[in-house]
């Protein structure tokens, strides 16, 4: 069997496909301004806002109030028949972005028996990031008792030859096209199409090629070489690992084989597509000492002709030269040195997209911010294989208005 399969997709029917659409919850987690705007553009209209937890209101008095209502919501979507099912598809989707780029992607759901987020597994599908597990529970909360998922999970595929993508975007004047409308807050434009019937067979055969190109082309690095990195959502996906695995634990004995919650809906994309950009993801501490952070950072980590990475602070801005090791990324040296300082000094950390966004909240009182190097796309399959899991937060695709925006849902129990 694919590790890639169609799934019964649900597309809502709604007025307002632009009210509908919203980011991803774990984007602007630094900036209220933004979600305060989506809620102001929806207004009372249906919308995946009602569906989701935007991560910037974790921990605070509205997260409890908030986890309640989705529940309430999702059941109350359904009774009204918000949604429209299709059977056994995918959905071609075209995303244009602000740079008139247009990234192609698939919806369709994957088998979390063959995705793993732990270092030491070679499963089909894996993690590309180091899964925080306090970031798990939060999410359990909402999607355990859940009856619909709305994903924002990309994965990312190794299609040198683009064989994949070609096998669906050749054909789509021949498909029924589902939605095509602007996304919100500078978010681009999406349009969506059903693929059914004898393009899925068409697909699934072109992605059992895939598969045995990926063995030959790491057989040198794996005996089980990874067949799918998770290029964004791997919290939200090992999320829903963990509620399959709580529910095997509930219920022993039972056969799960077809139960909906041993599978979870991504969108598939091409780490060789032309629009994808791996982007840098910076890092911005809050309520600790700027300047003493920087004299133990430069103390512990740094040396004189080291790996130059920028710094600024309130109007201050410069370098900092880290001492690597061999094949040791900027990255994971800072990370690790930041996540022994604030254990130690308190304080909060957070990951910002975009330079100006960082220069702007580290100029507040009590901040720093580090501008991070991007990392090579074509590194990462080899990299993950090799030498495991990168660290948390390595690379971004694409700017934080690139990120997907919810509009597909599954039901999940």
């Amino acid at each position: 069997m694919n590790t890639f399969l169609p799934s019964d997709i649900l597309i809502p029917q709604v007025d307002s496909m632009e009210k509908w659409a919203v980011i991803a919850c774990d984007q602007f987690s630094s900036q209220p301004e933004y979600w305060e705007n989506v809620k102001k553009e929806i207004k009372n209209a249906p919308s995946a806002l009602n569906l989701i937890l935007p991560e910037v209101y974790l921990g605070t008095k509205q997260e409890t109030k908030h986890i309640a209502a989705i529940r309430k919501t999702m059941d109350g979507y359904l009774q009204n028949n918000i949604f429209k099912t299709y059977s056994q598809a995918f959905i071609y989707v075209e995303r244009t972005l602000g740079n008139s780029m247009i990234r192609r992607g698939l919806i369709g759901a994957v088998d979390l028996e063959d995705y793993s987020y732990t270092m030491d597994d070679h499963a089909k599908i894996r993690a590309t990031e180091k899964t925080v597990m306090e970031r798990i529970p939060p999410r359990m909360n909402i999607r355990y008792n859940a009856a619909i998922e709305l994903p924002h999970v990309i994965l990312l595929c190794d299609d040198l030859e683009q064989i994949l993508m070609d096998s669906i975007s050749e054909q789509k004047d021949q498909l029924p096209k589902l939605y095509d409308f602007d996304l919100m807050e500078n978010g681009g434009h999406i349009a969506g199409w059903l693929v059914q019937g004898a393009a899925v067979e068409e697909f699934n055969r072109r992605l059992e090629q895939y598969e045995q190109t990926i063995q030959e082309k790491y057989r040198d690095i794996s005996d089980v070489p990874m067949v799918f990195a998770v290029g964004d959502g791997n919290h939200s996906l090992a999320t829903a690992k963990a509620c399959y695995e709580r529910l095997k634990r509930t219920y022993p004995g039972k056969d799960f084989t077809s139960h909906p919650a041993r599978y979870a809906l991504v969108e598939l994309e091409n780490i060789h597509d032309s629009s994808q950009n791996f982007e840098p993801i910076h890092r911005i501490l809050t309520g600790i000492d700027g300047k003493e952070l920087l004299e133990q950072l430069r103390e512990a980590c740094c040396v004189e002709n080291g790996f130059p990475v920028r710094w600024c602070a309130g109007k201050e801005e410069g370098e900092i030269f880290l001492d690597l090791e061999k094949n040791q990324l900027a990255v994971e040296k800072l990370q690790m040195f930041l996540d022994d300082y604030l254990k130690e000094a308190g304080g909060e950390i957070d990951y910002i997209h975009g330079d100006d966004v960082l220069r702007k909240l580290a100029a507040k009182k009590n901040s720093i911010g580090f501008l991070l190097p991007a990392m090579g796309k074509d590194d990462l399959f080899p990299s993950v294989m090799a030498n495991g899991v990168l660290p948390r937060k390595t690379f971004s695709m694409g700017h934080a208005n690139e990120k997907r925006y919810y509009i597909e849902g599954r039901i999940i129990k």
